[in-house]
């Protein structure tokens, strides 16, 4: 009996020893793991593949290294932010700029390794660049916004030396190889997994990996889960705190605030407007934090197709600018987190800055005037799409719009599209009326418009609009090295935008991320996902 007590006891103490180990282990790992929760998830791995959600940056950034990256500066409230005026070597070790301006010379790091292990060369450099201005679409134009355009421009001087060369200076060019679409793949993986009619790849580099960054993939089941784990390897910066991270779609708003207020989730990308503004209003006191940064060279807008009837008529245009409620806008659907784009004084721009106000204010009288003059004095019907991504900040605006165009005549469905789709939607230039939003990558003026106003009519001009003389201006900026003259054709396109209203500018957003107060080293990025690579819990 005594014999039974003692086996007894030593049992208990095992299992409480047990307990006790893995109880920390698993605190340990909460400690090293960061969960975010979000409203919707990404469609795709590769950023260079038709359609490809904004959400898939946030894949495309963690999983794979750039030649450069920006640098990082600090806000006056303590907030990190890169620095898009400073270019920083990242799988580069260096680079050198000829004295023409003409050309870039790329080190590679000898000891930069893929995530199967295989050694980085410039071979790989040159065969993710070639891919980049060859599939087509959004990669390929985003990478001639930088006059980078032709496999030919790209040379391996040597295995780990890589040169590109430009037609012409274009001050660009530096900065647009530090963005999410250069990224660096593994040739060989990659080769191993295209076809004949696939020599890209595209098909299997949307599910997989072929990355070098500072994370691998874990696991991704669409529309629920991805997850990430640290590339113990990586040598092109500091190795992250965080172990593993695991993005989650949560689409309630409502069950991701709870999540966070139990401290469930560590970190909440779609922070409603409302939410923000409440828990901004309880200064620090509530149970998590968000902080909110304006988002730059951005806007949320309301597109109207400009090559179909009636929205190829600007004075239907101006109608649907001056029936806009803006105010509403602000109070209910944004619930102020967000610089309103209307009420300028004047119909020309008062500076060369951007964003900036359109001349148009809620004035259903004269919107009703302008609809008789072009022919419409009795309405028309129309249709209005948004993503359902967005919908917490866009459906009430959708139903605003509806209400108010009916005052005028104009009797307005309401679209709603699968996030997944959006961009796809978007790419057939068909939706008449849509919300949609653009955020350029690079902090230039001229930059937003090569993108949202410009004749190639890239995915981003949902309007499809047309404007040789805007075009002239654009294409002129790019490369104007006199500051009096670039300001000029700055204020030349941007009054052009404000009398031809192709897209309505509803307002400037803020990126509002809830996290909680043990998170430091959020940084605010251009693409507006998160890198994990600063991000650590204390």
């Amino acid at each position: 009996m005594l014999r039974m007590k003692s086996q007894a006891m030593a049992m208990a103490a095992a299992c409480f020893i047990l307990t006790a180990a893995t109880g920390q282990a698993v605190a340990q790992s909460r400690q090293e793991t960061l969960l975010v929760v979000v409203e919707a998830g990404m469609n795709s791995l590769d950023m260079h593949g038709l359609g490809t959600s904004s959400r898939s940056s946030l894949a495309a950034w963690n999983l794979y290294d750039r030649l450069v990256s920006f640098g990082i500066k600090t806000l006056p409230d303590g907030t990190q932010m890169y620095d898009y005026s400073k270019i920083v070597p990242e799988l580069a070790e260096s680079y050198t700029v000829s004295p023409d301006g003409k050309s870039f010379t790329f080190k590679i790091r000898r000891n930069a390794k893929f995530h199967d292990g295989e050694p980085v060369t410039a071979h790989d450099v040159k065969w993710s660049y070639d891919r980049a201005v060859s599939v087509g679409g959004f990669p390929t134009f985003q990478m001639a916004a930088g006059s980078l355009t032709k496999p030919e421009q790209f040379v391996v001087v040597d295995d780990y030396t890589f040169r590109v060369d430009l037609p012409k200076r274009d001050k660009l060019a530096l900065p647009d190889m530090a963005v999410v679409v250069p990224a660096i793949y593994n040739s060989k993986l990659a080769k191993k997994n295209a076809t004949e009619k696939d020599p890209w790849a595209m098909d299997w580099m949307k599910t997989n990996d072929a990355g070098g960054g500072a994370y691998k993939l874990e696991k991704w089941t669409p529309g629920q889960e991805i997850s990430f784990t640290r590339f113990d390897d990586w040598k092109s910066g500091t190795l992250p705190k965080m172990k593993r991270v695991i993005l989650r779609e949560v689409p309630q708003a409502g069950n991701r605030r709870a999540l966070m207020e139990r401290g469930d989730a560590d970190m909440s990308l779609d922070t409603p407007q409302r939410d923000a503004a409440e828990i901004f209003a309880e200064k620090g006191s509530g149970k998590y934090l968000v902080v909110g940064v304006p988002i730059e060279n951005s806007l949320k807008y309301l597109g109207m197709i400009t090559t179909q009837k009636p929205f190829d008529d600007v004075r239907v245009r101006q109608a649907i600018a001056y029936a806009v409620p803006f105010e509403q806008i602000s109070k209910s659907a944004i619930y102020g987190r967000g610089r309103m784009m209307h009420g300028a004084p004047a119909s020309a721009p008062a500076d060369a800055s951007w964003p900036q106000p359109f001349p148009y204010d809620t004035n259903l009288e004269k919107a009703k005037k302008l609809l008789a003059e072009a022919g419409y004095p009795d309405g028309f019907e129309t249709t209005i799409s948004f993503d359902l991504g967005e919908a917490t900040a866009d459906e009430p605006t959708a139903v605003l719009l509806q209400e108010s165009l009916a005052k005028i005549g104009i009797k307005v469905a309401i679209e709603k599209i699968p996030s997944g789709s959006f961009r796809n939607a978007m790419l057939q230039k068909n939706r008449s009326l849509h919300l949609a939003s653009f955020g350029g990558w690079l902090n230039f003026p001229d930059y937003f418009f090569f993108w949202g106003y410009h004749g190639q009519n890239a995915v981003f001009n949902t309007m499809s609009y047309q404007s040789k003389a805007m075009d002239a201006l654009i294409d002129a900026s790019r490369y104007e090295e006199d500051p009096a003259k670039y300001r000029e054709q700055l204020m030349g396109f941007i009054k052009m935008a404000m009398v031809e209203v192709p897209r309505v500018p509803l307002y400037q957003q803020m990126l509002d991320v809830g996290m909680q107060k043990n998170i430091k080293g959020y940084t605010y990025w251009f693409h507006r996902q998160l890198d994990f690579r600063q991000i650590e819990k204390q």
